[in-house]
Protein backbone atom coordinates (compact mmCIF):
# COMPACT_ATOMS: atom_id res chain seq x y z
CA UNK A 1 0.00 0.00 0.00
CA UNK A 2 2.75 2.45 0.75
CA UNK A 3 4.06 2.01 -2.69
CA UNK A 4 1.02 2.86 -4.30
CA UNK A 5 0.56 6.31 -2.40
CA UNK A 6 4.58 6.89 -2.89
CA UNK A 7 3.99 6.29 -6.47
CA UNK A 8 0.64 9.04 -6.52
CA UNK A 9 2.17 11.41 -4.60
CA UNK A 10 5.43 11.29 -7.58
CA UNK A 11 2.58 11.58 -10.17
CA UNK A 12 0.97 14.47 -8.61
CA UNK A 13 4.46 16.12 -8.12
CA UNK A 14 5.38 16.01 -11.63
CA UNK A 15 1.58 17.29 -12.88
CA UNK A 16 2.47 20.22 -10.98
CA UNK A 17 5.70 20.54 -12.86
CA UNK A 18 4.92 19.84 -15.78
CA UNK A 19 2.21 22.86 -15.81
CA UNK A 20 5.18 25.67 -14.80
CA UNK A 21 7.46 24.18 -17.72
CA UNK A 22 4.53 24.94 -20.15
CA UNK A 23 4.80 29.24 -19.20
CA UNK A 24 5.60 30.45 -22.65
CA UNK A 25 7.47 33.73 -21.95
CA UNK A 26 6.42 36.53 -24.45
CA UNK A 27 5.71 40.35 -23.84
CA UNK A 28 2.72 42.26 -22.88
CA UNK A 29 1.55 45.72 -23.85
CA UNK A 30 -2.16 46.92 -22.82
CA UNK A 31 -4.85 48.84 -24.61
CA UNK A 32 -8.07 50.86 -23.65
CA UNK A 33 -10.59 50.31 -26.18
CA UNK A 34 -12.48 47.31 -25.42
CA UNK A 35 -15.33 47.02 -28.04
CA UNK A 36 -15.95 45.91 -30.23
CA UNK A 37 -13.69 42.69 -29.83
CA UNK A 38 -13.39 40.44 -32.69
CA UNK A 39 -14.49 37.57 -30.55
CA UNK A 40 -17.80 39.20 -29.60
CA UNK A 41 -18.61 42.43 -30.49
CA UNK A 42 -20.00 44.94 -28.52
CA UNK A 43 -20.53 42.36 -25.77
CA UNK A 44 -19.12 43.63 -22.39
CA UNK A 45 -16.57 40.77 -20.88
CA UNK A 46 -15.20 43.11 -18.06
CA UNK A 47 -12.36 44.38 -18.08
CA UNK A 48 -9.71 41.53 -17.13
CA UNK A 49 -8.93 40.88 -20.98
CA UNK A 50 -6.64 40.14 -23.56
CA UNK A 51 -5.96 40.94 -27.44
CA UNK A 52 -3.69 37.78 -28.28
CA UNK A 53 -1.24 37.43 -31.21
CA UNK A 54 -2.57 35.78 -34.30
CA UNK A 55 -0.45 32.53 -34.27
CA UNK A 56 -2.25 31.93 -30.26
CA UNK A 57 -5.57 33.64 -31.92
CA UNK A 58 -5.69 31.00 -34.33
CA UNK A 59 -8.83 32.38 -36.26
CA UNK A 60 -11.15 32.51 -33.32
CA UNK A 61 -10.41 29.17 -31.49
CA UNK A 62 -8.90 31.24 -28.77
CA UNK A 63 -11.94 33.15 -28.04
CA UNK A 64 -12.90 32.58 -24.46
CA UNK A 65 -9.79 31.07 -23.09
CA UNK A 66 -8.15 32.01 -19.97
CA UNK A 67 -4.75 33.17 -19.15
CA UNK A 68 -2.55 33.54 -16.39
CA UNK A 69 -0.15 36.24 -17.07
CA UNK A 70 3.04 37.12 -14.83
CA UNK A 71 5.92 39.91 -15.35
CA UNK A 72 8.79 38.19 -15.37
CA UNK A 73 10.89 41.90 -15.39
CA UNK A 74 13.59 43.22 -15.51
CA UNK A 75 11.47 46.77 -14.33
CA UNK A 76 8.19 47.80 -12.89
CA UNK A 77 7.11 44.68 -11.86
CA UNK A 78 4.36 44.42 -8.98
CA UNK A 79 4.74 40.68 -8.29
CA UNK A 80 2.02 38.32 -8.62
CA UNK A 81 -0.36 37.28 -11.74
CA UNK A 82 -3.52 38.39 -13.70
CA UNK A 83 -5.96 35.95 -15.02
CA UNK A 84 -7.48 37.23 -18.11
CA UNK A 85 -10.02 35.79 -20.68
CA UNK A 86 -9.30 36.50 -24.76
CA UNK A 87 -11.97 38.82 -26.54
CA UNK A 88 -10.12 39.60 -29.18
CA UNK A 89 -6.85 39.54 -31.96
CA UNK A 90 -3.68 41.83 -31.48
CA UNK A 91 -2.54 42.38 -35.45
CA UNK A 92 0.38 44.22 -34.28
CA UNK A 93 1.40 41.51 -31.45
CA UNK A 94 4.76 39.38 -31.67
CA UNK A 95 4.94 35.39 -31.80
CA UNK A 96 3.85 35.23 -28.02
CA UNK A 97 2.61 38.53 -27.51
CA UNK A 98 -0.65 39.21 -25.19
CA UNK A 99 -2.31 43.32 -25.83
CA UNK A 100 -3.56 42.96 -22.03
CA UNK A 101 -6.55 45.52 -20.86
CA UNK A 102 -4.85 48.71 -18.95
CA UNK A 103 -6.49 47.38 -15.59
CA UNK A 104 -5.08 43.81 -16.09
CA UNK A 105 -1.70 45.55 -17.22
CA UNK A 106 -1.31 47.57 -14.04
CA UNK A 107 -2.09 44.73 -11.77
CA UNK A 108 1.10 43.37 -12.50
CA UNK A 109 3.02 46.42 -13.50
CA UNK A 110 3.17 50.12 -14.06
CA UNK A 111 1.30 51.22 -17.19
CA UNK A 112 4.05 54.32 -17.31
CA UNK A 113 6.65 51.36 -19.39
CA UNK A 114 4.35 50.16 -21.92
CA UNK A 115 5.53 47.18 -22.74
CA UNK A 116 6.83 44.20 -20.29
CA UNK A 117 8.34 40.41 -20.39
CA UNK A 118 5.89 38.20 -18.73
CA UNK A 119 5.06 34.42 -19.12
CA UNK A 120 1.28 32.96 -19.55
CA UNK A 121 0.03 29.62 -18.71
CA UNK A 122 -3.37 28.91 -20.24
CA UNK A 123 -5.86 27.66 -17.05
Amino acid sequence: MGLVIRALILIGMVACLTSIAHAIAGEATYYTVYKPSSCYGDEDHGNMIAAVNSGLFANKAACGRRYRVRCTGPRSCKGGTVDVTVVDLCPGCGPNGIDLSQEAFSVIADPSVGRINIDYTQI
